[in-house]
């Protein structure tokens, strides 16, 4: 499975298409649509079902929207996390749907913006909403997608560069550390690579991809009987390279059968330089 914010499906059609021929995940988490439900139909739904899927989608005009795709049935479908606030009015930020028999929740997690702003309140609310859904749910979850939330300092290329920022603060990451213990959730990437650079999100600008001056903000998360099942975890950082890609890349999990071949984690190159004293910018998502 994969969890991928595509940052507009509109402008990545090719790349998502030609990424799912490649890749055959069954299950996807789409991130940042930026399209309405009927609007997403028109321009995806011949293309997908002739690759075998079904859709849940949730999405609005312009911003915010998630989706799954699934080889694997949908069923349970249910948009929105109950108990979050309407900040200022009801975002596509949530979908879950069961997927294989595992209840699979795709989130586009509120940005934050500022720390104490009400923005940023908006965003812990949210999650403590997000925490008592999964709580509640079956034993067997994956909890995936943009989390606006990078878990450690291990996560971000210099955690001198974040201060003062969303993303990084004690109340965000005590938010997530909280959301992982309602159900005992394991980090299956940083499970896999407990000790490497591992980034998913790369601003456009100033060269920061090329530089692996990045931040991994994008998770999944899995109750313990899904993460025994995980024989890869690792970041598709081939999908970020070329010319328009999202600037973030999937998070890609293989349950049960392994891909051919060794699936690494992402090494900066010898020449990167220094890392700025301050990032390029943040995610600018709502």
């Amino acid at each position: 499975m994969a969890t991928w914010n595509v940052n507009s499906v509109k402008q990545r059609i090719p790349r998502l298409l030609a990424w799912l021929d490649e890749r055959q995940p069954d299950v996807v988490c789409l991130q940042e649509t930026k399209l309405a439900d009927d609007a997403f139909t028109a321009l995806l739904g011949a293309e997908l079902t002739a690759r075998g899927y079904e859709t849940a989608l949730y999405g609005e005009v312009q911003w915010n929207g998630v989706a799954i795709l699934s080889k694997v049935g949908i069923e349970d479908v249910v948009t929105g996390v109950a108990g979050a606030p309407g900040f200022p009015n009801p975002e596509a930020r949530a979908v879950a749907a069961t997927c294989g028999g595992i209840r699979v929740h795709a989130l586009y997690v509120p940005n934050g913006r500022e720390p104490d702003s009400d923005h940023y309140r908006y965003k812990l609310e949210w999650l403590q909403a997000l925490k008592e859904v999964v709580a509640n749910g079956p034993a067997d979850q994956i909890v995936c997608g943009d989390m606006n939330i990078a878990p450690t300092d291990a996560d971000v290329f210099d955690p001198r560069a974040f201060i003062g920022s969303t993303h990084v603060t004690p109340p965000e990451r005590q938010a997530l550390a909280d959301l992982m213990a309602a159900k005992d959730l394991r980090d299956v990437v940083r499970d896999r690579w407990p000790d490497d650079v591992v980034y998913s999100y790369w601003d456009y600008r100033a060269g920061m991809f090329h530089q692996n001056l990045g931040m991994r903000i994008d998770l999944t998360l899995a109750t313990p009987g899904v993460a025994e099942r995980v024989k890869a975890a690792w970041i598709d950082r081939q999908a970020r390279k070329g010319t328009g890609p999202s600037d973030h890349a999937p998070v890609m999990v293989d349950l049960d059968v392994a891909p051919d071949g060794d699936v690494g984690p992402m090494i900066p190159p010898p020449s990167a330089p220094r890392p700025r004293k301050r990032p390029a910018t943040l995610p600018q998502n709502r």
